[in-house]
């Protein structure tokens, strides 16, 4: 007898009317507002404007989704293409399978398009809202737990994850890999946030942290889950994705900071020149308070300068009669 466990919903949908509203939507939808949010933060810390975030996720986001997307049907295509499946299914989003590899790589396209027409470099973006990422993710895998999917071994600790039966699934207590995704998503974000305070990271070295410190725990968590999913050499696919991508990141992170140490000076031209915009606006009033002050003290000489030719002048008058009288008592 299981004296505790994680209890999971009966049902991931509620139908509010017509309009169905789904547990793994809502918690795509609440990652991603968090992401630009904290994003935003983050990128007006390294001297951006705000806004700059949600504009460029414009383009990221929906890219990011069609990734992910892509890289679940591509790499699970028996799900939608065997027989007896029906390939309408792969459409199906809201019913669960999005994979963060390829979710990260096509919204990377996508983010390299809105920063491309706004004119700023990728890795500072990408530096900026790699925090967010990971939060996003953290809030994004209670998604699976309203799906009750992708979970892990059977297990009886007082943490195991309550499934119920159905026509893909055992009825049982197993472990909560989508819990234990969620926490470690979180302590990456602390990490990358307290590496990036503390080393200045820059050119997408904190996002490339990100990635690497993800791919670490993915690894093991990946690991323990018990979905159907292709094996190379023994091992799942993802956790072999996983290990290629984290070594690629570090190899990025030791080469970046050779190659360009230290952070941007600059992340966004039109900060740049909205500051130095404001600066002329300051100098210019102060320039203009410096006349405004300076006009009562030339008032005041002028006025001095005035007194000063009225005395002479009448000095020379008085001079003048003296020696009209002197020349009068001489005749």
């Amino acid at each position: 007898m299981d004296l505790a466990y994680i209890p999971s919903p009966s049902t991931g949908v509620i139908n509010l009317g017509p309009i169905p509203l789904r547990g793994y939507a809502f918690c795509i939808i609440i990652g991603v507002f968090v992401a630009v949010w904290y994003g935003n933060k983050r990128w007006i810390a390294r001297g951006g404007t705000a806004g700059t975030v949600a504009d460029i996720a414009v383009w990221a986001v929906p890219f990011g989704l069609v990734g992910g997307r892509l890289y679940h049907v591509i790499t699970d295509y028996q799900l939608y293409f065997s027989e007896g499946e029906n390939w309408v299914d792969a459409f199906k989003i809201w019913e669960g399978g999005l994979g963060i590899w390829g979710a990260i790589a096509l919204g990377a396209v996508g983010a390299w398009i809105g920063c491309r027409r706004r004119g700023i470099p990728l890795p500072a973006y990408a530096d900026a809202i790699a925090p967010g990422i990971a939060f996003a993710q953290a809030i994004g895998r209670w998604g699976n737990w309203f799906n009750q999917e992708l979970y892990g071994k059977p297990t009886d600790l007082p943490w195991a994850l309550e499934i119920s039966e159905s026509a893909n699934r055992e009825a049982g207590t197993y472990h909560p890999t989508f819990l234990y995704e969620s926490l470690w998503c979180i302590g990456v974000a602390l990490l990358v946030i307290w590496a990036d305070r503390r080393f200045k990271l820059g050119h997408g070295r904190a996002f490339a942290l990100y990635v690497a410190a993800y791919c670490a725990g993915r690894a093991w968590i990946e690991y323990m889950r018990v979905d159907e999913a292709h094996h190379v050499l023994g091992l799942r696919l993802n956790v072999w994705t996983a290990i290629i991508v984290f070594v690629l990141a570090v190899v990025y992170i030791v080469i970046s900071s050779r190659i360009r140490p230290g952070r941007e000076e600059i992340v966004e031209p039109k900060a740049e020149k909205t500051e130095k915009a404001v600066e002329a606006d300051e100098v210019a009033a102060a320039a203009t308070a410096d006349d405004a002050d300076a006009e009562p003290e030339d008032a005041a000489a002028d006025e001095d300068a005035n007194s000063d030719k009225d005395a002479a002048s009448d000095k020379d008058a008085e001079h003048g009669a003296d020696n009209g009288a002197g020349s009068a008592a001489k005749s």
